[in-house]
């Protein structure tokens, strides 16, 4: 009895692959008009992903240069935690007005008055530096009036108050001039540091011309002593649109100060939860904190501060995932029927090919490779375009160029899928076109 011989499996060689690929092309080129609207359709789904995902990654990067000043090595001891959207508390928001001035009286994030921020100076014996800091206002006007013509910035200078280790901890860079000095500090004399945007409004971008004169804030006269270097801004703050006095002359002339921060930077990162642990005790000391009453006061890590509100851009993530995959559903239905006009349009071509020995398999692979052929172009246009956009977003924050490789490697296997899902129905069709019928259709 002889065996029949086993038939082999059907496996595609690179050269098959390669010649299914370079009919599929030229089908493409043939049919522009139909191909082009399926791609910019897909195009437009994946643009809309990989833009905000590249313009968030941007936001993120400003955000993480912005807000960890101090570095990694870096904390600040505040009244209550930094909330940048106004309170997102929803119970909070209930609350009446007497029932939140009552909460603020309560020991629960109590203010930090100057006594208490200068008594942990003075008593933290840790080796670090300390800074004490104070807010005056964030829509101030700064004016430098000579005998021709009055120079003025917009009312949106953001004037604070520090010491002798402000600039220092929170980043900045002297590029002409002095920091502040024990003196100017002890006294709260009227001198100030102007940042890079201040200066451009007032001295036309000239730091040694800003030097030594006399620039005023709410008429009040400030000798400039300093100009910070450009520092950037990021995607919800201006870095550079600062002016810096000392923390008691903030207390003289403003009756609105009602609490300091202050800020602590170690030498080194492996330091630090050591000296948030001191830093810690010892504040509780000196608010006089019993054992069994909890922290008055919260302690904000510099990096920490980044991805807090960082984490506030993550619903925009799911966002674009969703915009994405509704266009790429619409797409993947636009795509399935040309798939099927162009089987109707190609059964004797089909039928020929199955005429002169083409096996169903490969009729069916030849389609499915032109649907994953289209998809993959529309990725390609989509990921271009979304890179783009959302980079020229990231030149308006003045960060790096900035590719989320991860979502551009997750769009390009979304749409390879997307083709071959959409591709799979119409590429079976064409597979079980029966030969004779198929040349004899009209």
């Amino acid at each position: 009895m002889v065996k029949k011989p086993a038939q082999a499996r059907c496996t595609f060689t690179p050269m098959q692959i390669k010649d299914s690929v370079a009919i599929a092309w030229q089908t493409v080129k043939v049919n522009k008009l139909r191909t082009g609207i399926t791609v910019a359709i897909i195009a437009l789904g994946i643009m809309a992903l990989i833009g905000i995902i590249t313009a968030i990654e941007a936001m993120n990067q400003s955000l993480r240069e912005s807000f960890s000043t101090m570095g990694a090595n870096g904390f600040s001891i505040r009244y209550r935690e930094r909330n940048f959207f106004g309170n997102n508390n929803s119970d909070d928001v209930k609350k009446t007005t007497k029932a939140k001035q009552k909460e603020r009286k309560s020991n629960s994030g109590r203010i930090i008055r100057y006594e208490e921020a200068l008594a942990f100076k003075n008593r933290y014996a840790f080796p670090a530096t300390v800074s004490i800091s104070v807010r005056g206002s964030f829509n101030e006007t700064v004016q430098f009036i000579t005998a021709k013509k009055a120079f003025k910035t917009n009312p949106n200078v953001s004037f604070q108050g520090g010491d002798e280790n402000y600039l220092g901890l929170n980043g900045y860079k002297l590029a002409a001039g002095r920091n502040f000095s024990f003196n100017d500090v002890a006294t709260g004399r009227a001198v100030i540091i102007l940042g890079h945007d201040v200066v451009d409004k007032c001295f036309e971008g000239n730091a040694q011309k800003a030097m030594d004169k006399v620039v005023k804030i709410s008429n009040r006269p400030y000798l400039v002593i300093g100009v910070l270097e450009k520092k950037g801004a990021s995607a919800f703050m201006n870095l550079d649109n600062v002016a810096i006095t000392t923390y008691n002359n903030i207390r003289q002339v403003s009756s609105g100060v009602n609490t300091f921060s202050i800020g602590v930077m170690v030498p080194d990162f492996k330091l630090l939860d050591n000296a948030v642990g001191q830093a810690t005790s010892l504040f509780r000391n000196v608010r006089k904190l019993d054992i069994q009453e909890s922290d008055n006061f919260f302690i904000d890590k510099s990096d920490a501060l980044a991805e807090k509100f960082i984490g506030f851009l993550g619903g925009i993530t799911g966002a674009a995932g969703a915009i994405g995959f509704i266009t790429l559903v619409g797409a993947a239905i636009g795509l399935m029927n040309i798939m099927l006009v162009a089987v109707t349009e190609r059964t004797k071509e089909v039928g020929l090919s199955k005429a002169i020995g083409a096996t169903s398999k490969a009729i069916k692979r030849q389609f499915l490779i032109e649907s994953i052929v289209i998809s993959l172009l529309g990725a390609a246009f989509g990921i271009i375009l979304g890179v783009l956009i959302g980079n020229a977003f990231g030149i308006v924050l003045g960060t790096g160029f900035v590719v989320p490789w991860g979502w551009v490697m997750g769009g390009v296997l979304i749409c390879f899928l997307t083709g071959l899902g959409a591709g799979y129905y119409p590429a079976s069709k064409a597979a079980k076109l029966d030969p004779i019928v198929a040349l004899r259709y009209e």
